[in-house]
């Protein structure tokens, strides 16, 4: 891992061997479990929202929906290939594990480049307002079947948690991950280094499996509104309250 888990360095040394060594696979092998299951477990009991998708809206632009892809993919990539290197071991290590590697470099250009992209774009949309607190304490209306008015403007506090974590954390995971491929600093800042890696990586694939399922599972077609960039009028009503009467304003 770089050399920065040499037994014979000081300061951090024995926190980080052992972390790196019995710890961090074991959590991140938890999350990947665990997380879905949990989702699983709403989507039995729950179950999956439904809205009219008679009259749509449009509530992203062709340069949003380019943008997001062109953030997500990589960053998804990033996801994947750490896992596989984080895992390497049990995977049997060699050419695939080096392929991963590889891979994970490439994907963090692309991701450093379009991840400032969307956080200019969506950075005022994702500020925090006093309503968010409200969706917090009614989980977002996802713990119950009934339909009624959430509130929330054009992101929900789940996804303004999630854009500052994939954004602010991403770049701090791009940072961090430079220090240890290029070796920039003495080797007790290089475990630090990699020691925030792994913890801000937590939190990032926790959220990541959130966001796929709220996307692909929790409301059915809401994938589509950032494939062709709108959105079914009675889903924005209730799921994004604040916004629809910030349209209905217009």
């Amino acid at each position: 891992t770089w050399g920065i888990d040499s037994p014979n360095s000081y300061g951090f040394g024995e926190i980080f061997t052992l972390l790196q060594g019995h710890y961090f696979s074991v959590i991140f092998g938890i999350l990947i479990i665990l997380v879905p299951l949990a989702f699983l477990g709403h989507f039995m009991v729950i179950g999956q929202k439904k809205f009219n998708h008679g009259k749509k809206i449009r509530v992203f632009s062709s340069y949003n929906i380019f943008v997001h892809w062109c953030a997500a993919i990589p960053f998804v990539a990033l996801c994947l290939t750490g896992l596989v290197m984080v895992f390497g071991d049990k995977l049997g290590g060699g050419g695939f594990v080096r392929f991963a590697r590889d891979v994970h470099g490439i994907a963090t250009i692309v991701f450093a480049i379009f991840g400032v992209l969307m956080f200019l774009m969506w950075f005022k949309s994702a500020l925090p307002r006093a309503y968010d607190i409200d969706w917090l304490m009614i989980m977002g209306g996802y713990l119950s079947k009934e339909k009624k008015p959430i509130p929330a403007g054009k992101f929900n506090a789940g996804q303004k948690m999630w854009f500052w974590v994939c954004t602010l954390g991403g770049f701090a995971m791009v940072i961090s991950g430079a220090f240890m491929f290029f070796q920039f600093s003495d080797i007790n800042t290089l475990r630090m280094m990699a020691l925030a890696h792994n913890f801000i990586g937590f939190l990032i694939v926790a959220l990541l499996i959130t966001h796929i399922y709220m996307a692909v599972f929790a409301i059915e077609g809401a994938l589509h509104s950032i494939i062709d960039g709108h959105m079914g009028e009675e889903e924005i009503a209730i799921l994004h309250s604040y916004y629809y009467k910030e349209i209905n304003a217009a």
